[in-house]
């Protein structure tokens, strides 16, 4: 259907299927994507064509959706324009932090669109969180992960009172971040749809790809747990009672070393009903990640478990996480990464509330707020949070990915708030109640098949044939 002399990661994401062709460029450095035969085109700068940032990259709007990239000066999209011939319009604005206008998207009467930046690029620093580099300086980065790493070290000896008081007022430091925005982040779906826009303007037709979810389901839900010291391994049946009870089935993530030992019998018992066991790092000291010679040292010990314990998944102690080093973990699947995170110690998020791939590890983001965060951090007394946001998400389509812990369930408000949120949904039949690593399986599945057409219909051939859907675009359907 579609031809490019670029990767289109909006395509590879959704599974559209598109041929790289290697064509003529209009101009220097410039990509473009079009159906098979048709001259309308959607045009875009890669690498090449991109002017590089100043020291501090700045951030853009589109419209009112925040973009972090690079942005050709409108001077040298206008000598594009010329080159590619025809009448063109801005439809679209680009304005910098201050509001200054410093580019456009163009469009001709065919559909034809020119975009000013590289999609792909700003997809990738979304969910990379690259995006941080663009809103804050480059010292206060450095800064706050010195204070993490410090608060880390010391939060041992630290007293629980202490350690509140200190999360509590970097909590109100935090709360003045602009971007993401909590509880809910739309900014990367946003793009999404206005990609999907343009794309099916200049095709003149829906967009075909490959469903979010299998089979009938619209949305998923899934529950997981940290057990971070003693306490949580010996209140770990009280959440547990309130998931089978309501029918439901989750993952425990233990940690290898840190002050209790996890029994085998347990883990068996765990299994053998249903649940599921992950590994929550080396020993809850959140400096797993911190550098490539520490992962390789501990990284042995943590492969002995994952073996031992049957575990496909990782989720990194404090979510403290690193893109670049997670992937030589040798998981299934990480779930160390927010939508939006605030308020959290590495705080940030990858602004979405889909799986997505890190290299060759599937990143489920977690998208309700944590246990500990909502009512002991912040304050809060109820469920509210945690409902208003899974209904959102159903609405559009994402995953309800909850993480609690059995090390918080003295506080008053979290075993009845999560018995509450589970019989809210516990007979939605539209809801895919999975376990992580099924929906980690499931994302594989889907990301290595594609569609094709035959006799004018699209099917999806590969390992997701028979599970799979295809849909065609329309907002908020396509993008979850």
């Amino acid at each position: 259907m579609f031809e490019s002399t670029g990767t289109f990661a909006l395509f590879d994401y959704f599974r559209v299927p598109y041929e790289r062709v290697d064509a003529e460029p209009v101009a220097p450095g410039l990509a473009s994507l079009s159906v098979r035969g048709e001259t309308a085109s959607l045009f875009w700068p890669l690498d090449a064509a991109l002017t590089s940032e100043r020291p501090r990259p700045s951030s853009y709007f589109l419209d009112t959706t925040p973009l972090f990239g690079r942005v050709v000066p409108d001077g040298e999209v206008r000598s594009w324009l010329r080159r590619i011939g025809g009448k063109w319009r801005p439809s679209e604005d680009v304005r910098n932090e201050q509001g200054t206008l410093v580019g456009a998207v163009w469009r001709r009467e065919d559909g034809s669109t020119v975009l000013p930046f590289d999609p792909s690029e700003l997809i990738q620093n979304y969910w990379s969180e690259r995006y941080l580099d663009y809103i804050r300086p480059a010292a206060l980065s450095h800064l706050a992960g010195l204070a993490r790493r410090g608060y880390y070290r010391a939060r041992p000896l630290l007293p629980r009172s202490v350690q509140m008081s200190m999360r509590r007022s970097f909590s109100r430091v935090q709360s003045k971040s602009r971007f993401p925005r909590w509880p809910v982040e739309t900014a990367l779906h946003d793009f999404y749809d206005f990609l999907f826009a343009t794309v099916a303007g200049v095709a003149e037709r829906p967009i075909p790809f490959i469903g979010l979810w299998p089979r009938n389901w619209a949305w998923a839900l899934v529950l997981t747990h940290d057990v971070e010291a003693q306490l949580g391994y010996e209140k770990l049946p009280e959440l547990l009672r309130v998931e089978v009870e309501a029918g439901y089935r989750s993952s425990w993530n233990f940690v290898p070393r840190n002050r209790y030992v996890v029994a085998d019998e347990l883990v068996e018992t765990l299994r053998e009903h249903g649940f599921e066991v992950g590994v929550h790092g080396f020993n809850h000291d959140g400096r797993d990640l911190s550098s490539l010679a520490t992962l390789q040292r501990r990284l042995p010990a943590i492969r002995d478990y994952a073996e031992r314990w049957q575990a496909k998944g990782f989720r990194s102690p404090g979510t403290l996480r690193s893109a670049e080093l997670m992937p030589l973990l040798g998981f299934d699947y990480d779930s160390s990464y927010t939508d939006t995170a605030p308020f959290e110690p590495q705080a940030g998020g990858c602004c979405t509330w889909l799986p997505y791939m890190i290299e060759d590890l599937v990143e489920l983001p977690i998208t309700l707020t944590q246990d500990h965060t909502l009512f002991d951090l912040l304050g809060y007394r109820d469920e509210t949070i945690w409902l208003e946001k899974a209904r959102f998400l159903r609405q559009r389509g994402g995953m309800a990915l909850i993480l609690t812990h059995s090390d918080y369930v003295g506080n008053p408000y979290l075993v009845d708030s999560y018995r509450r949120l589970l019989h809210e949904f516990a007979d939605d039949s539209t809801a895919w109640k999975a376990l992580p690593r099924d929906v980690s399986d499931w994302w594989r599945r889907r990301s290595n098949s594609s569609l094709e057409e035959v006799d004018g219909e699209w099917r999806v051939v590969g390992p997701a044939e028979r599970e799979a859907r295809v849909e065609f675009s329309s907002p908020h359907v396509l993008t979850a």
